[in-house]
Parts: C-alpha cells; structure tokens; sequence
C-alpha cells in the first residue's frame, strides 16, 4: 500500500508514531489494540558497513559478471570456442559473483533490483 504525504504530513505522522514504524501505528489506528503484530526480521549488525558498501560498489564498478556472462554467451553460441571444463568454470564464477553480490546486498540491509 502506498500514500503520498507532504512533507508535513509526514513529519506530523512520523511524530504520532512516537518511535514505532508508521505502518503499525497506521495498522494501530485503524484496528485498535486488536491489530496483529507483524515479525520483522532482526537486522544482523555490521562491523564495518562503509566497507561492505564499498565492496559491493567496486563489483558493481567492475563489470566482472558482465564481462563473464558475455563470455558465457558467446561459449553458449558457440562463436567461442573453449572446452566444457573452461565453459564450466565461467559459468561457475558467474554464479559466485551473483552470490556475492546478494551476499552484500543482504548485510548491508538493502534491496536487489526486482526483490
């Protein structure tokens, strides 16, 4: 559910949740003490959340899953000839990157595109 608030309808709605998230204090209004409590998953604490994010933007920068998945392709339409443990092993790294990059993603409390 989405609503477009002005600024100050916002600020004066952030300030009558006193310290709650604003959607159990909407769900709070709206249903009484009867409203269900919702389980939010606990965010596990970063040691040095600067450098993850650094991390995570240096593989992005990188363009190293890209350039693999471009050779992958190209192993795919057979215009890159290589044997099936070299095409293996691009397919494998492709995967690991992707798994690192959800791996940052998730410690740093964010979003993937599309998720």
């Amino acid at each position: 559910m989405t609503i477009r608030l002005t600024p100050e309808e916002h600020a004066k709605l952030t300030d009558a949740a006193k310290g709650v998230s604003i959607s159990a204090y909407i769900r709070k209004q709206l249903f009484g003490d009867g409203a269900s409590l919702r389980k939010t998953r606990a965010r596990v604490p970063v040691k040095d959340q600067a450098a993850l994010a650094q991390i995570l933007g240096k593989l992005g920068q990188s363009r190293i899953a890209n350039n693999l998945n471009q050779i992958a392709y190209q192993a795919n339409c057979g215009s890159l000839m290589m044997d099936p443990q070299t095409e293996e092993e691009i397919k494998l790294a492709c995967a690991k990157i992707a798994w690192m990059r959800v791996q940052l993603i998730e410690a740093l409390g964010l979003r993937a595109k599309g998720q």
